[in-house]
């Protein structure tokens, strides 16, 4: 048996039923790089180069201190002293030095490279590593705490190369490997030398239970202590029972629709349409029990360049007769195919359901697919998408850039819309200094995409944990669930 019950209050074993399996444990190459969920049991074993608090803040973490020199020639950072690598090394600002260098080789495979390469020539001297600026990225520190943002031991991957790295991966983080059965569970031990401090739990064990359901018996049941993302009727039920106590936040992930362009998307009758009918607001009361914030562009109130007066709307008149424009209506309907997961968001596959339901009402006929997270992001990478397709988007440093920008920028491999006068509206505001000006770009580029229906924003979600009353759960706005939070009750 994996764990212990999970109603004793003497918590040897602290029990998880996660909803994704983890699939490589390199966190900065590959599709599993930039998959917002697994970021949870990377940063668990993991460093990266700045800490990220659970408001998402900036914190000093490997790298203490950091900037820009006076002309923005160059970027800075000071390296924590004294911490050491799981197999007792230390770490040192070769590691940081030679981890940068290699998110920016191409032949890595690290799927940011694109960010990591605007800085060149990392050197480290001492406890302090310099770069030169390739090209202005404003955003450079921020991905030093986003997706494939890890400090990887360079004396121990290139003694024992990616497979072994594999096989038997370290880190300086708060949790070490212990066991891995793939598709089942990773037991993780406490780092007694962690540079933040030594975790409450001894041990961890991260059970990937994929059905929502089964994640619902695991902690209704004893045999986990904490889970995530589950059907909001299914927490309201258990919230309040002996035992089990749930607790719930907005974070920074997004629902939305990719659009491909593709037919029928290549028709911007058929697009607004497709928005127009969507009546956000009943899916959130009516699916996810009000847990939910309807949104119109690809941020949420709490991204830097969120823009309220930006709206969409819902008017299923005016999709009708958009689509009658196109020689569609409910007697002869515009087809298309729409894929989604199930079970992998709360009510993910219920709210596509509603949504074709919709838009069977003003000419819209809609196939649902239903894939595995995976084999999203395996289609997202090919370009090869429905003309629809459901996702949850994470942007837990909440810049424009890693919301509209990765998403809607056609040359990016997160990418699948690849209209000319997109990229040439989004082309110039990745390298833009001036910060007011960059936002209000976004901004106008937020804009653009709403009113020519590019994507179809959803809702901002509310993440559901319930856990056991023993366990003090910590949320993180990222959506990050993780287990060095966690303390006794």
């Amino acid at each position: 048996m994996i764990g212990t019950r999970a109603y004793a209050q003497d918590i040897d074993e602290l029990v998880i039923a996660y909803n994704v399996n983890l699939p490589s444990w390199d966190p900065t190459v590959g599709l599993s790089a930039v998959n917002p969920t697994l970021q949870a049991i990377y940063q668990s074993v993991f460093d990266q180069f700045i800490l990220q608090q659970p408001d998402l803040s900036p914190a000093p973490g490997l790298v203490t201190e950091w900037g820009w020199n006076d002309d923005k020639s160059q970027i800075w950072m000071k390296v924590r002293e004294g911490v050491t690598w799981h197999d007792g090394s230390p770490f040192t600002a070769e590691d940081v030095a030679w981890s940068l260098t290699r998110a920016g080789d191409e032949a890595t495979g690290n799927p940011i490279q694109f960010i990591w390469s605007t800085i060149g020539n990392v050197k480290a001297e001492g406890n302090m590593v310099t770069a030169d600026v390739v090209r202005f990225e404003p955003t450079i520190f921020k991905w030093m705490y986003f997706l494939t943002g890890y400090v990887l031991p360079k004396a121990y991957y290139e003694k024992v190369g990616p497979e072994g790295f594999e096989a038997a991966p370290i880190g300086t983080g708060p949790y070490m490997v212990d066991k891995f059965e793939r598709n089942a569970f990773v037991r993780l031990k406490a780092n007694p030398n962690y540079w933040g401090g030594k975790p409450e739990f001894e041990t961890v064990t991260i059970k990937f239970v994929t059905d929502a359901a089964s994640r619902v018996a695991e902690i209704e049941s004893g045999n986990a202590h904490v889970t995530i993302e589950m059907p909001y009727e299914e927490y309201d039920r258990l919230k309040g029972n002996a035992n089990i106590e749930g607790t719930s936040a907005p974070i920074s992930d997004i629902g939305m629709i990719f659009l491909n362009d593709v037919e029928p998307m290549l028709d911007e009758n058929v697009r607004k349409a497709a928005a127009l009918a969507i009546d956000k607001k009943l899916i959130i009361d009516r699916l996810l029990s009000g847990y939910g914030v309807a949104i119109d562009t690809l941020q949420t109130p709490d991204y830097i360049a969120y823009d309220p007066s930006i709206t969409v709307g819902y008017d299923p008149e005016k999709a009708k007769e958009l689509l009658a424009a196109s020689g569609f209506s409910p007697d002869n309907p515009v087809k298309f195919k729409i894929q989604t997961t199930r079970g992998f968001k709360p009510k993910d596959y219920e709210i596509i359901q509603a949504i074709v339901g919709l838009w069977r009402k003003v000419g819209i006929e809609a196939e649902i697919e239903v894939y595995e997270i995976a084999k999203h992001f395996e289609l997202r990478a090919a370009d090869t998408l429905a003309p629809a397709a459901f996702y949850n988007w994470g942007n837990s440093v909440g810049d424009p850039t890693t919301s509209t920008g990765f998403a809607m920028f056609g040359p990016s491999p997160h990418s699948v819309w690849d209209g000319e006068d997109l990229v040439d509206m989004i082309g110039p505001l990745w390298g833009e200094a001036d910060e007011e000006k960059r936002i209000q770009g976004w901004k106008d580029v937020d804009r653009y995409i709403a009113e020519n229906a590019l994507v179809i924003p959803l809702l901002q979600y509310v993440q559901p944990i319930l856990h056991s009353s023993a366990v003090k759960v910590t949320p993180h706005a990222s959506g990050a669930l993780l287990p060095h939070l966690m303390k006794r009750s």
